[in-house]
């Protein structure tokens, strides 16, 4: 892939040698407007080799009336999973990697180099590959590409898998690798839409084709006129 992404060649304007700290600020402004926004979050977790083995779930992002951002289930989870089961590090990564908000705060634990140009959609982006500097105890963080709007540094496409994998004699945590893509919102931000995994994960126990989906969608912005019920969170 990388190979290809390079060979495209100049379709836009060579990025600034600070590329990676602008990417990290507009993506500090589009974390800090989409705290704003109301939305609905459904996640679906399918063991391909297994026709009704799955995890479904429906959140919806809200505001408490002073302010507080929370979630809450729109109708309880599903699991019929089989042989796959979803982790206190899977809905870390849900939360936190998928959407990948790589924000200036978080900048530091990574490093980053251009991989060059390529076309999403009509939309001539610049190629930035980061992967993490190192990896402490307890941290969940992102290695892939992401693709980045040469007019005003919005990622509009990220593609890689949360790490670290964990292995163990007595556990075996693993993780697809994922595409998320991203859509403009009427001000000008970019947010995530779809997040689709689709991989093979290699377990001790056999090999698990699995498919993990992400939507976001009914993207609006907390006001005056927003109208939320405040039922009882389950």
């Amino acid at each position: 892939m990388l190979a290809a992404i390079v060979a495209l060649g100049a379709y836009a304007a060579d990025p600034p040698p600070d590329l990676a700290r602008r990417v990290a600020a507009r993506e500090s402004k589009s974390q800090e407007a989409r705290s704003r926004y109301l939305y609905q979050q459904n996640v679906k977790a399918e063991e391909l080799d297994r026709p009704g083995a799955y995890y479904s779930e429906t959140r919806e992002v809200i505001f408490s009336p002073k302010g507080e951002r929370s979630e809450r289930f729109l109708k309880e989870p599903e699991d019929r999973l089989q042989r796959l089961k979803l982790t206190p590090e899977d809905f870390q990564d849900i939360r936190d990697i998928q959407p990948l908000l790589l924000t200036s705060d978080m900048l530091h634990l990574y490093e980053t180099k251009y991989r060059g140009q390529e076309l999403v959609g009509d939309l001539e982006c610049w190629v930035l590959q980061v992967r993490p500097k190192q990896i402490l105890e307890g941290q969940r963080l992102f290695d892939g590409l992401i693709w980045i709007h040469p007019g005003d540094f919005s990622v509009v496409r990220s593609e890689g898998r949360a790490v670290p994998q964990v292995f163990s004699r007595k556990q075996e945590n693993l993780f697809p690798r994922f595409v998320t893509i991203r859509e403009r919102m009427p001000d000008g931000n970019w947010f995530p839409v779809r997040t689709v995994g689709e991989d093979t994960l290699p377990f001790r126990t056999g090999a698990l084709r699995m498919r993990l989906t992400i939507t976001y969608t009914g993207y609006r912005r907390f006001g005056a006129d927003s109208s939320i019920s405040f039922d009882p969170v389950r």
